[in-house]
């Protein structure tokens, strides 16, 4: 396909959930599920949310739209004035400045073209990976899409096939364009050859294995002004640019440019580059796909402003991994407030003034269990809370403590659980070396949801009255709940092998571990050491 198509400020591949009462203005059509950019931040405040179904892609997509929208509102430098005085007259105003958002695609929409091969700019992708690479080897939108298998790799929920694709549609394609710029793999990529030199290893993408936290409303609207970082004093828009603000494309050979600001730090830390191929044959589907390293040395620094940063024994920091199997509860009290702890865990920094925009706001978490340093993918996570982010900065001294107390029970029992039950499947086959992750894994799907319901339970009944003395949190009832959660569980994952007495001794004997197991006796040389 010649020239210039798909320019996403109003082409419509975004999906999105409308809220209740929603309708077109002035007409009695039905709403559409998908819109462009442009509709995405006018529209903010009758849009929900967004309903990406890939967990990744919406956590993509949002740093984007944040970005948009610290530039349309003019909230991307500190000043002039108070920065959250000012995000406050936004939202007051309840919706977004319509000329704010026509000022500033006007002056960008030869930037927003998905399909670019007259000026070689197509959006948030490399027009000279046609030049580059192999045209005769490319990646595929096999690979392109990250939930359908490419390569040698088995089919599972999907059956492809690299010699004949189903062809994405360029909606789905946009998507996972940008699960690559965040979450792609380090590795072996498709060759590229930049000032006589091949080379086909990329670094790992800034958000790979992580899981995301965002500060989430009633309306996209409220997401998105409560999900704004705010900028240092010494950030400037004019540096502060993201890819399709800049004049030129970076080199390939030269170290990436550091970001200088939340615009940059959003959307321009991609280690890859990609360029998507159109069909010729149907402009509303993609054929093929570029995918490469976007620079052969050095590293942009990993910092995001959605992540909990935790400090591993070495003493690196590291971002707190997705994990499908870890409920979301289980970091509340981080996101709520530094942790501390072993880890020394620190909530992401747009917590600390998220809770100004409303006190309505949950916490939803995205996210790709990934392994960082390899080309696999576990699973997706998506996760939400109910409202916590209320009056957070007001509660947060008093409750700080509660809150953390519960999650340490619930994960003390959750753990003691655990180490019951694959005892018992160790007594009751006679082998030392029996993992019991059967037995293990039942009893994790069986406890963690009547542990989250006791978590959410007393935390919301934890008096939050200013200058009350009792929060009213009673941690021996708590611990007797968790218990009993633990103790249910157990019995109904060891049933199975009661009936026969080898099974029933072995369920009594490991059932001690609920309690903390047993105690050690204190050997002659440490009651030495003690007197």
């Amino acid at each position: 396909m010649p020239g210039r198509s798909h320019n996403l400020i109003e082409e419509p591949l975004f999906p999105v959930r409308w809220r209740t009462g929603a309708r077109p203005p002035g007409t009695a059509q039905l709403l559409p599920d998908r819109v462009g950019l442009r509709q995405l931040l006018l529209r903010s405040h009758d849009i929900a949310s967004l309903a990406i179904a890939e967990p990744p892609a919406h956590s993509a997509v949002l740093r984007i739209l944040y970005a948009l929208t610290a530039r349309v509102t003019g909230l991307d430098e500190r000043g002039p004035g108070d920065w959250s005085e000012r995000r406050e007259e936004v939202v007051d105003d309840a919706q977004f400045d319509e000329s704010g958002i026509d000022a500033y695609f006007g002056r960008w929409a030869e930037r927003f073209f998905l399909f670019d091969e007259e000026g070689g700019r197509p959006w948030m992708q490399d027009a000279r990976l046609a030049q580059q690479c192999d045209t005769g080897n490319t990646a595929g939108v096999n690979k392109l899409i990250v939930t359908r298998p490419a390569g040698q790799n088995h089919s599972w929920l999907f059956h492809a096939s690299d010699r004949n694709p189903d062809r994405p549609t360029v909606s789905e394609a946009v998507l996972h364009l940008l699960v690559w710029h965040y979450y792609g793999p380090a590795g072996r990529c498709s060759s590229r050859e930049v000032g006589g030199v091949k080379s086909a290893s990329a670094k790992a993408g800034p958000l790979r294995a992580a899981l995301s936290y965002h500060p989430e409303g009633d309306s996209l609207f409220q997401t998105l002004l409560a999900g704004l970082p705010q900028p240092d004093d010494t950030v400037r828009r004019g540096s502060d640019l993201c890819p399709w603000e800049w004049d030129e494309l970076p080199d390939p050979d030269a170290a990436p440019p550091k970001p200088s600001g939340p615009c940059s730090r959003l959307t321009a830390c991609s280690q890859h580059a990609l360029l998507l191929v159109p069909d010729e044959d149907n402009p509303a589907l993609v054929r093929d796909a570029f995918i490469t390293w976007a620079y052969r040395t050095g590293l942009i620094p990993r910092d995001d402003p959605y992540l909990i940063w935790q400090i591993s024994q070495q003493g690196n920091p590291y971002a707190r991994p997705a994990n499908s199997n870890r409920a979301l509860w289980r970091d509340v009290d981080a996101v709520l407030g530094d942790a501390g702890g072993s880890t020394q865990a620190r909530r992401p920094t747009v917590f600390r003034t998220a809770y100004e925009v409303s006190e309505t706001l949950r916490v939803r978490a995205l996210g790709f269990e990934q392994d960082r340093a390899q080309a696999k993918d576990t699973q997706f996570v998506d996760a939400s809370t109910p409202p916590v982010l209320g009056r957070v900065e007001e509660d947060l001294p008093r409750t700080a403590a509660a809150v953390k107390r519960l999650r340490q029970l619930g994960e003390l029992y959750g753990q003691r659980l655990d180490r019951a039950v694959r005892r018992a499947w160790a007594l009751h086959v006679a082998d030392a070396k029996a993992d019991g992750s059967m037995w293990a894994g039942s009893a994790g799907a069986r406890y963690w949801p009547l542990a989250e319901a006791e978590f959410w339970d007393r935390f919301r009944r934890l008096d939050r009255t200013p200058g009350a003395l009792d929060i009213g949190l009673d941690v021996n009832d708590a611990r007797q709940a968790f218990l009993r959660s633990a103790e249910q569980t157990y019995e109904a994952v060891t049933t199975t092998v009661t009936h026969t007495k080898r099974g029933a001794k072995a369920v009594s004997t490991a059932r001690i571990e609920l309690y903390g197991g047993r105690r050690q006796k204190p050997s002659a040389k440490s009651k030495e050491t003690t007197a």
